[in-house]
């Protein structure tokens, strides 16, 4: 294992959040939306550079269960069907540490894309 390791993950429902410690003394608090658009999966990030799926309308889009994979991450699923993002430990402490950036650039590439976060 490389990366920094989950001590506790916590799902809050009712304020759609996932929320993240990791060993390295970090907790970051993960928007459902934020994560379902930007899961590992294939169906959002292709099968190859450069075929990255931007995915909209996911505002209200909520977790409805964690399961972990292995030692090595979770997968979520999502109220809106989606179920094939395993999400490393090595991926949700980089989206956690990077969710600023990463946020605004979703919401510049929607707003270019003439796309809304709402259903």
């Amino acid at each position: 294992m490389s990366g920094p390791q989950p001590t506790a993950i916590t799902l809050h429902r009712a304020s759609h959040v996932l929320e993240v410690a990791f060993d390295s003394g970090e907790t970051f608090r993960l928007p459902a939306e934020y994560l379902r658009v930007h899961s590992p999966s294939a169906e959002v990030q292709g099968h190859g550079p450069g075929q990255r799926t931007l995915v909209g309308g996911k505002a209200n889009v909520n977790i409805t269960a964690v399961e972990p994979v292995g030692n090595y991450a979770v997968l979520l699923r999502f109220d809106d069907g989606h179920a094939t993002g395993i999400f490393s430990w090595d991926v949700l402490h980089e989206l956690g540490r990077d969710y600023e950036r990463n946020w605004q650039a979703y919401l510049d590439a929607l707003a270019a894309a003439g796309m809304t976060r709402g259903p």
